[in-house]
């Protein structure tokens, strides 16, 4: 059980807990913490967000952060998880980048996966097996949607698969979408069924810039697709899966479920990482614009933006219930701490930003909102950029104080 302050000796408690249970991708950059929101209109200002005191005061600092939940783990031992999802039989299923998805069962991790990727799968570089989703209909079809890296002849590619789950393992059933632009680096990955029933999948431009800045690319893009594959009518370009472009690196996305507003965490180039609320056909700049940079309104500006410092943003969540209900949870990898995003009114601002956790459990790759307020974090110190400490990698659960 952890006290309620935020402070470093957490780590060290939680390491007792989980042995005790157990028996970039972040680009460089700065060091600096001023935190900017636009106003989605180019315009920024300074927020009251990371650990520039005179934009937080003390109150606003990590020391002084008080936080709502007690904090436990669920499981070690994990190799660079990437997705956990929770299934209608009690099951979680958690991917790990190198290809496997695992089984948490009765409060434990199994031993044997609920399947193995094979060749042509590649897990090179920031590749592998990433996001997952499941069925609304799971219970009775037992299909999953799993985003992986393979290799297309020489070259990387990323793909949709639908898995079919029957008892203890699943099969690859149907390819959905195939030849998603990829590589070492950069290739998205957060796939999430929306309000609207619709697959929505997160890519990269892999390095080249002017793949998000291409329509007919699949690259730099969020991408909207009916459950079987085909495409939605109402897509905002006729025949295309493309629902947004001008992105760099999405590996984020989270829905409010009263307005269906959608949330995006998006990597910078070196920081300027991003917040953005994304609605269809809209072009959010990059390459061409980062920050609070604007042409003369042609792309989205982001809700909120981090400045000079680096976040590396990937999992998003919006808290639906709990001491946080109406906020956003946005997982750092760099940065190795979450981010507590308060939302104005309508959601359509950010009114705060608050790091919290920071330099407790390393990289943190995902954050994901379950049951009875409890939410869900993933740590990512095996995921070849982050320093491995006992028990890596973690899921840690963040369970509200009654």
């Amino acid at each position: 059980m952890m006290n309620n302050r935020v402070s470093v000796p957490l780590y060290a408690s939680l390491l007792s807990m989980a042995l005790l249970t157990a028996c970039a991708s972040g680009d460089p950059s700065t060091e600096s913490q001023q935190v900017s929101q636009g106003q989605g209109t180019g315009q920024g200002e300074t927020a009251n967000g990371g650990n520039d005191k005179a934009s937080t005061g003390e109150e606003g600092t990590q020391e002084n952060a008080v936080i709502p939940y007690q904090a436990s783990v669920l499981a070690t031992g994990l190799n660079a998880p990437w997705e956990l999802v929770s299934v209608p039989d009690g099951r979680m299923l958690v991917t790990e980048r190198p290809g496997t998805i695992r089984v948490i069962k009765d409060g434990e991790l199994q031993t044997e996966p609920l399947i193995a990727f094979e060749a042509p799968f590649n897990e090179k570089g920031e590749g592998g097996l990433l996001g997952l989703a499941a069925d609304p209909d799971f219970e009775n079809n037992g299909y999953l949607y799993a985003y992986h890296s393979y290799l297309e002849g020489n070259e990387i590619a990323n793909r949709v698969l639908r898995l079919k789950v029957n008892g203890d393992q699943a099969v690859i059933d149907k390819e959905l979408l195939g030849n998603i632009p990829g590589g070492t680096n950069h290739n998205g990955g957060r796939i999430k069924i929306g309000p609207d029933n619709m697959l929505y999948i997160t890519t990269g431009e892999r390095y080249e810039p002017e793949l998000a800045q291409d329509q007919n690319s699949l690259g730099g893009k969020i991408l909207r697709i009916g459950l079987d594959g085909s495409i939605p009518a109402d897509n905002p370009w006729p025949n295309s899966p493309v629902y947004s472009m001008g992105h760099r690196n999405v590996q984020g996305l989270a829905w409010n479920p009263d307005n269906e507003y959608l949330y995006a965490t998006e990597h910078g180039q070196r920081n300027y990482d991003e917040i953005n609320r994304i609605e269809a056909g809209e072009n959010y700049g990059w390459p061409e614009v980062e920050g609070d940079e604007d042409d003369n309104g042609t792309y989205r500006a982001p809700l909120t933006h981090s400045g000079d410092n680096t976040w590396a943003p990937s999992g998003i969540a919006f808290i639906e219930e709990g001491p946080w209900a109406g906020s956003l949870l946005a997982a750092n990898l760099r940065g190795e701490q979450l981010l507590h995003i308060t939302l104005s009114e309508d959601g359509t601002q950010v009114e705060k930003v608050e790091p919290i956790f920071e330099d407790e459990w390393g990289r943190i790759r995902n954050v994901t909102a379950g049951e009875d307020g409890k939410l869900y974090i993933l740590t990512n110190n095996r995921d070849g950029r982050g320093t491995p400490r006992d028990g890596d990698d973690h899921i840690i659960v963040l369970t509200p104080e009654s």
